[in-house]
């Protein structure tokens, strides 16, 4: 008897009535009991071993993917009903083109697929509140995959409580890349703070009296003959200036006429947190845990830049067509303990400080 058959029989005994009412039950109980502890604001999962699953079920790779998109309805629900805010998924790699063309073509068809069950089937959406959007390099896809792109970022932007972020085609390199390119292009605009301006004409001038009050001393022989004027105390005031704010005026002349004056960006105003609003996830909380299916232990090129000090990472042994609430909720009560750890920590560190 092969494992698709034994699989199938188990899954006919899951979805019989009293068998599923038991199940939802039980599921109940234990979200409930997660839920008095501290819950994940955004959790993010690399989708991976459809096609290993598919390969040991010896069904076909494209029902691999299905089975997987499937297991995705079941994690949202679950993240969903335990609070979590945010859901980001690994759909689609921009690497992934480089796989054979009739596996691409057909993750494209499911893709579409997919999210047209969730415009005209989105009762799972609506019932949370949750907003899709679909993260990636848009040049990368065909006009009829952005049309159902599209119209299902559009049917749910109303929806305000949680949100599915959908990677499809992405990488973190063109996430960053993407956002240190916005970033430039405002700090080339007018509204952005700018450093000092300084004029072509006054630079030249002032290295010209410079020069010239130099040389007249050398050859006086006296060095400390030259008396600073008022004059020359203007001057230097105003060279010596280090930020003029977007909101100064223009600089000029007795005569009414402003200065040809060239101003620069100031690229010391960048720092983490400007990059940081200019990513796909900027409105998005910090991410709290990572989740990686399969066994395989690497990023893959997914949230480099979201991954941080205090991010939690898990790598699973189970295929991501295979995962469910029992794969999650030790997933979620070690992250709780490692949180309620850290309280503890901090709280004795801080006793420490008043007795010292």
């Amino acid at each position: 008897m092969s494992d698709l058959y034994l699989s199938r029989i188990r899954n006919w005994f899951i979805r019989s009535p009293p068998a599923e009412w038991i199940i939802n039950g039980l599921r109940e109980t234990l979200i409930g009991a997660l839920k008095q502890g501290p819950i994940p604001r955004h959790v993010a999962f690399v989708m991976d071993g459809n096609r290993r699953y598919a390969r040991s079920h010896k069904i076909e790779t494209i029902e691999g993917h299905h089975l997987g998109f499937e297991a995705l309805a079941r994690v949202l629900e679950i993240c969903y009903k335990c609070g979590v805010e945010v859901v980001t998924v690994y759909a689609f790699s921009i690497e992934n083109f480089n796989r054979p063309k009739y596996e691409v073509d057909g993750l494209m068809q499911l893709a579409k697929v997919k999210l047209e069950q969730l415009i005209q089937h989105g009762e799972l959406l609506e019932r949370y509140g949750a907003s899709v959007r679909v993260l990636g390099e848009r040049d990368l896809l065909s006009d009829d995959v952005l049309e159902v792109i599209d119209r299902a970022v559009s049917t749910t932007k109303n929806n305000k409580k949680c949100i599915l972020n959908i990677c499809f085609p992405y990488t973190s390199r063109e996430e960053m890349t993407t956002a240190i390119r916005s970033t430039v292009e405002e700090y080339s605009k007018s509204s952005a703070p700018k450093s000092t301006p300084f004029s072509q004409t006054r630079i030249t001038q002032k290295i010209m009296s410079k020069q010239g009050d130099k040389s007249e001393n050398s050859e006086s022989g006296d060095a400390s003959s030259h008396t600073p004027t008022e004059s020359d105390d203007n001057e230097d005031s105003m060279s010596s200036t280090t930020t003029l704010y977007p909101d100064s005026p223009s600089r000029v002349s007795k005569d009414g006429s402003s200065n040809n004056v060239t101003i620069y960006p100031n690229a010391e105003n960048i720092t983490a947190e400007t990059i940081d609003k200019h990513m796909y996830t900027a409105d998005c909380p910090p991410l709290d845990i990572f989740v990686r299916t399969s066994g395989v232990e690497r990023l893959s090129d997914f949230m480099l830049w979201q991954c941080h000090q205090d991010t939690q990472m898990f790598f699973l042994k189970c295929f991501w067509p295979e995962f469910d609430l029992w794969h999650f909720i030790p997933v979620l009560l070690e992250w709780q303990w490692r949180q309620k750890k850290k309280a503890m920590e901090e709280v004795g560190s801080r006793q420490r400080v008043k007795t010292a």
